[in-house]
């Protein structure tokens, strides 16, 4: 089943995927177009295939960047063009198969059930996770939902979302961060600042082996260097956003009492 919507569109940043970034389009395209791939400087000749599976479908649209910029560069580059065309919500999914393309009806369904709300992926592992991947992925949750006050991300680092663009790019437009892999967990916290309503839907995540096609970019030491710098830098914000945060969630509770 495919479907279409002039709204929403499906937004996949690559960086040197190989021949994964294709097998994750066609599949986005079983079930969704448009769909957008923002080629973020790959040198695995991965730009010239995609160019190639566009010129045979208009539904596929790929951007270039002429050079490596990080994850969230390219989503914001991507949040751009969409916003220029007249789109006001984009589902990211990761290049390397990892995300369930088979929900993304379901998921675009709910953002366009609840359009002011963030769809965040909440991932269910198989037996191909890395364990030293999820013990960190712990941490970074509670920390995550520590300075939300447990507003309801569930997954900071899931990148299966659909997010609406102008509070997302305006967020990104006023600083120099969320640039690379620290992209999602700072998005997520954000919206949640901004007052964007989170809602959770189940997504099945697979990492696949070398040998399979899988293809992961994700440096220990650089990355966790990011991330560690990332908190610090949310927690310092945190306890100054903390009066107002507290006064929100007193709202929320007081609002939900009387629908009861």
């Amino acid at each position: 089943m495919i479907a279409v919507a002039g709204s929403h569109l499906v937004l996949i940043p690559s960086y040197n995927t190989g021949l994964k970034v294709l097998e994750t389009v066609r599949e986005a395209r079983r079930y969704w177009q448009p769909v957008w791939v923002v080629v973020d400087g790959s040198t695995d000749g991965s730009s010239a295939a995609l160019k190639t599976l566009a010129a045979e479908d208009p539904a596929i649209k790929v951007l270039v960047l002429p050079h490596n910029q990080g994850k969230g560069a390219a989503v914001l580059h991507g949040l751009r063009e969409a916003a220029a065309a007249g789109y006001s919500h984009v589902l990211t999914m990761d290049a390397d198969g990892q995300h369930p393309a088979a929900r993304i009806p379901e998921f675009m369904a709910m953002s366009h059930a609840h359009p002011q709300a963030v769809i965040f992926g909440l991932p269910v592992f198989d037996a191909s996770a890395p364990a030293l991947r999820l013990h960190g992925r712990k941490l970074s949750n509670g920390l995550a939902n520590l300075q939300t006050l447990w507003h309801g991300i569930g997954d900071a680092l899931c990148g299966f979302r659909v997010y609406p663009i102008a509070p997302l790019r305006d967020i990104m437009e006023r600083q120099r961060w969320m640039r690379r892999f620290d992209f999602d967990p700072e998005a997520a916290v954000r919206l949640c600042w901004r007052g964007l309503r989170p809602i959770r839907l189940a997504a099945p995540v697979k990492y696949f082996s070398a040998a399979e096609g899988g293809v992961s970019h994700f440096n220990y030491l650089r990355d966790n260097s990011l991330l560690i710098r990332m908190n610090l830098r949310l927690l310092c914000e945190f306890l100054v956003r903390l009066p107002w945060l507290l006064a929100g969630t007193t709202r929320r509770r007081f609002f939900r009492s009387l629908r009861r």
